[in-house]
């Protein structure tokens, strides 16, 4: 186990605490990314009217950002809820879903994080990759080829950033610019549910809005996510009962399986 980092407690934490966890996000997923934050132990809230997003902001503990169905009005609506995160100085999440696929999502991820204070940006390799200033396409939902290190490219953004950036794969990287992480956990069958990808930036969030320390948020998040994963697929058919499966093993989730199955690796800088 990492010293100092204890997945259980920031687990449990969330079930004791039950966070308000403010979305504007992909409307493809958002009733999936809801019913992982309820799963989890938090409380899900799916507003994007920019006419009360800054309110919400103001009851929540942590904000997600995914642009995956991306408008010009639903990232002025984001950017009024990073305003007000940045403000009160709770925890954004933006998941830049698609950046390298059009110009457009790539312009606005870069409008979001550099005009604000973003604390982590999630996404496939592709994409962050291309929003670290990297020449790299993006394959709709899925990650186009990265011939570099992604190690080394996680390291520089977040450095550069000041922040948290993970890069979801077969294996998940995660890096403030200081510590970095590879978590393990996880199973093939989450490539095949549209969505996965969302769910687990939610579930980044939720985990994010009770611990201080965000690398370590992001390092248990993915954990519990992949353990959960892991654990469905074992007793799923198919995509269709891996989904199902999938929520019902998080809900279900305790720290006895947290500790016997947790696989990652702290990385030496």
């Amino acid at each position: 186990m990492i010293k100092d980092l204890n997945i259980s407690d920031i687990f449990l934490r969330i079930r004791q605490r039950k966070p308000v966890i403010h979305h504007l996000t992909n409307w493809v997923t958002i009733y999936d990314c809801a019913n992982i934050v309820k799963c989890i132990g938090g409380s899900p809230i799916m507003a994007h009217a920019p006419e009360e997003v800054a309110e919400i902001v103001n009851i929540a503990s942590s904000l997600v950002l995914n642009i995956g169905t991306l408008t010009i009005d639903f990232v002025e609506s984001m950017k009024i809820a990073t305003r007000a995160a940045n403000l009160r100085k709770i925890p954004v999440i933006l998941d830049p879903c698609g950046a390298g696929a059009t110009g457009l999502r790539d312009r606005k991820s870069l409008e979001l994080i550099d005009f604000f204070y973003v604390d982590i940006i999630k996404g496939n390799s592709s994409e962050i990759a291309k929003i670290a200033g990297e020449d790299v396409k993006t394959k709709g939902v899925d990650a186009g080829e990265v011939k570099k290190d992604m190690l080394s490219i996680a390291r520089k953004l977040a450095k550069n950033k000041q922040c948290t950036v993970v890069v979801t794969g077969k294996e998940d990287i995660v890096s403030d610019g200081n510590s970095t992480y590879i978590v393990k956990n996880g199973d093939e069958m989450l490539t095949h549910v549209v969505g996965t990808g969302c769910m687990v930036n939610s579930v980044i969030g939720t985990f994010a809005a009770v611990e201080n320390n965000l690398c370590f948020a992001a390092v248990s998040a993915l954990v519990c996510f992949g353990i959960s994963a892991e654990i469905a697929a074992k007793i799923s058919k198919g995509p269709g009962s891996f989904k199902t499966n999938l929520f019902d093993c998080l809900f279900s989730l305790d720290s006895k399986t947290i500790e016997k199955m947790v696989n990652i690796e702290k990385i030496n800088e």
